[in-house]
């Protein structure tokens, strides 16, 4: 759909957007929210939600330092965007092309393609960098074997919430909000 790098630039940061705080959510409350209510517990704190009990501990803890949620998205979002402009996209349509041609292939099924590719690349690539980040061990226990036992039990969590929702609620509503958006450069374009 984007036509030009600013167009580009915009799909990608709406996506992002969207996408951060749907798996910051995701990750905090369904996939750890429990061990944040433990953890809080083990403080002498009976919490009755995540967020509180993220609030006892001091915030998500990056590097050994507790960081408020708005700062997780942050750094997320950052990580994110730049892998997608980067990488993420540029790869998925050339992925996507060296199988089906865009121009005798019918938009839907190619932009299905896309979004598939780019979840293939993304999801990996994004559990890696939150395995980094958020390696639950101290760096004294760090190994290769339990980096990467972590990164792939990220992947396995990650991948089905990946490609559901990307492909059925997120892609949908930021194609319907750039649609929006560029209004008159796609009516200008399919006028030509």
């Amino acid at each position: 759909m984007p036509r030009n790098q600013f167009q580009r630039m915009v799909f990608a940061f709406i996506t992002v957007l969207i996408t951060v705080h749907a798996y910051v959510f995701y990750s905090l409350y369904v996939l750890n929210g429990a061990a944040f209510i433990q953890g809080a517990s083990a403080l002498g704190v009976r919490t009755s939600s995540v967020i509180e009990a993220i609030n006892v501990l001091g915030g998500v803890t990056v590097f050994g330092r507790p960081l408020p949620i708005w700062a997780i998205v942050l750094i997320e979002f950052a990580l994110a965007y730049l892998l997608e402009c980067t990488v993420g996209s540029p790869l998925s349509f050339k992925l996507a092309c060296r199988k089906f041609d865009p121009r005798q292939t019918h938009p839907v099924i190619f932009e299905s393609v896309i979004i598939n590719a780019t979840v293939g690349i993304m999801c990996p690539a994004m559990s890696f960098l939150a395995t980094f980040l958020y390696f639950p061990y101290s760096w004294e226990n760090l190994t290769i074997f339990t980096f990467l036992a972590h990164w792939a039990k990220l992947v396995i969590f990650n991948f089905p919430f990946a490609f559901f929702t990307q492909m059925f609620f997120i892609q949908p509503f930021v194609r319907f909000c750039f649609r929006r958006i560029f209004a008159k450069d796609i009516a200008m374009r399919e006028r030509n």
